[in-house]
């Protein structure tokens, strides 16, 4: 499915989301309150856009991305190439949940919109604590569903409009489908926030980001 939707989809999330989006790409970064030179992993990466957020902030940071769609890997290592980010960054086609890298390898990780997709969660988190150092930051940005009025008026637009836009702009509509679904199926920031715990990151904190349509859940590797 992901290779389908690969030609569009950093088109798709711009629009559909009004460039928020990055943002909330930035604020993922942020969250890992690393300063200084480092070697980030980012799983699930897609196009690399979180990867390449991280490595355009400084020459002395490095990190690989992976994901199992090679579709996406390819336009990631395209844009990669086009901002001479090649010697700092990698990607790999690999599986979340058997990391081909040595235990404490990275000095952070995160993972942007794409933990809900992964088959064994729990297996996956408990990777990224192996391959992250002691004292490392793991972030998780991830949708979730907001509540009250507005979560009803963004229920309407997530499960009806953006799978029509979707499906026009694109033209899979299975795909922009299987997205809310996928997100009202998934974890509450709670039940996701305990996951991270039983997994070894401690002081997991959570903060929601635009009125709750997007949660940045952020531990430290103990």
């Amino acid at each position: 499915m992901f290779d389908r939707i690969a030609p569009t989809y950093d088109l798709l999330n711009r629009l559909l989301s009004a460039g928020t989006d990055v943002r909330w790409r930035r604020r993922a970064v942020d969250a890992l309150d690393l300063s200084g030179p480092g070697r980030i992993l980012d799983l699930c990466t897609g196009t690399a856009d979180v990867l390449i957020e991280w490595a355009e902030r400084g020459r002395d940071r490095s990190g690989f991305g992976i994901d199992l769609s090679m579709q996406m890997l390819e336009r990631g290592a395209r844009k990669l190439r086009e901002r001479g980010l090649v010697g700092r960054t990698g990607l790999l086609s690999g599986d979340a949940e058997r990391l081909p890298f040595r235990s404490g390898c990275f000095d952070a990780a995160l993972v942007a919109f794409g933990i809900r997709n992964v088959g064994d969660i729990d297996a996956a988190l408990r990777e990224v604590a192996r391959v992250v150092r002691s004292g490392g930051r793991f972030t998780i940005l991830e949708f979730s569903m907001p509540s009250g009025l507005f979560g009803a008026l963004y229920r309407l637009y997530f499960g009806h409009l953006l799978p029509l836009a979707g499906r026009l702009l694109s033209g899979d509509g299975a795909a922009y489908s299987y997205l809310p679904a996928s997100v009202l199926k998934f974890d509450t920031p709670e039940a996701l926030a305990a996951r991270m715990e039983r997994a070894g990151f401690a002081g997991v904190s959570r903060t929601r980001l635009s009125l709750g349509i997007a949660w940045l859940h952020t531990g430290t590797r103990a």
